[in-house]
């Protein structure tokens, strides 16, 4: 596999610069760059000059909106054995980066999704400003939070990570803060000066804590309770239920707008996602990512995924017809499929 300037890489001070060079694609990511990002990292553990790790962008709108997912889509399920390779790279850099030994600080000033959230959540430091804006919306192309999702999505609090899995609820710097996907709120007009002043530092968290301030009440926070009243529930049609019986209540506005959205979701997808969600709490890193692959794998032979990046992405009439048109026909069966080893073998780090 060739290299690419995708991503650029750079040693300043005391640190390595990992910058995403794609902002015409707001950075999505590309099977290029997580080889290529994985080899870096491999070689900087064993560089004494390197003693910690930025990750940032090119963009001026986005860290990383996600992986490169419509080359997947235009593979199709013919072209599976082209298509998973990517995913296993992915997944095989996000298991790295957990367990990285030198400090990883991801800086994001703007829109961190899917692959993006993969490349930056699993690392020691999560620097967002007022620009960030978090989302792991796959339910919506009939796909799945991959990435780790499986493994820090069970740790938000009050299910609040099962709410974002199941409707892709986009998070600003406050609430962010509040759930632990950021370890730390700066100002965007601050980032520059604090990625210079960490490149020149040997311990970060003192610069960090200088830049850091408190960004406010988190909105989500103000209606934890309301969602973990319904999105702990035992099983995704019991989380239906429980939306419902608020209408007409004080929160029938987060009802609607949770049932709507669920709605037009993938059935299979959210089945998928909120057993993904409940497992993954009970898993280490390195065995979230051997179920995620389990999934794609599964995920890749289906129609949804198709469908879905269609309508989203492709056509954008927002139209998709889904496999299964409600919950309810869900068969345990199909969930299950998604969860077992596939043809080609594990994923092996």
């Amino acid at each position: 596999m060739s290299e690419t300037t995708d991503v650029l890489f750079e040693e300043k001070g005391h640190a390595g610069l990992i910058i995403l060079n794609r902002p015409k694609a707001l950075n999505a990511l590309t099977h290029e760059m997580c080889v290529a990002m994985h080899r870096q990292l491999e070689r900087w553990l064993i560089d004494d000059a390197v003693h910690h790790v930025l990750i940032k962008s090119n963009s001026e709108k986005a860290f990383c909106a996600g992986g490169d997912i419509r080359q997947v889509a235009e593979n199709g399920p013919e072209k599976i054995d082209v298509s998973l390779p990517f995913f296993a790279d992915e997944y095989r850099l996000n298991t790295y980066m957990e367990s990285y030994a030198k400090p990883l600080i991801a800086l994001l000033d703007g829109i961190v999704m899917g692959g993006g959230v993969g490349i930056s959540v699993h690392g020691a430091y999560r620097v967002g400003s007022e620009k960030t804006m978090f989302a792991m919306p796959e339910t919506a192309i009939g796909f799945f939070p991959d990435v780790g999702g499986s493994h820090f999505l069970p740790k938000m609090p009050q299910n609040t990570g099962m709410y974002c899995a199941m409707t892709g609820e986009r998070l600003r710097q406050a609430d962010c803060y509040w759930t632990g996907i950021l370890t730390h709120a700066v100002k965007s007009e601050d980032m520059a000066a604090l990625a210079e002043a960490l490149c020149e530092a040997q311990d970060v968290e003192p610069v960090l804590a200088r830049y850091a301030f408190d960004p406010g009440p988190a909105p989500l926070h103000a209606k934890a309770d309301v969602v973990d009243e319904c999105f702990g529930a035992e099983s995704t049609l019991e989380v239906v239920d429980r939306l419902r019986k608020l209408q007409g209540s004080e929160h029938d506005d987060f009802a609607v707008a949770a049932l709507e959205t669920i709605g037009k979701r993938s059935p299979l997808s959210m089945e998928v996602a909120f057993q993904q969600v409940r497992r993954g709490a009970g898993l280490s890193m390195a065995e979230c990512m051997v179920m995620e692959h389990r999934i794609v794998s599964q995920i890749l032979l289906g129609e949804d995924f198709y469908e879905g990046v269609r309508a989203v992405i492709i056509d954008k009439d927002h139209a998709p017809k889904w496999q299964h048109s409600s919950l309810d026909e869900i068969k345990t069966v199909d969930v299950e499929a998604h969860f077992m080893s596939p043809k080609g073998g594990d994923l092996v780090f």
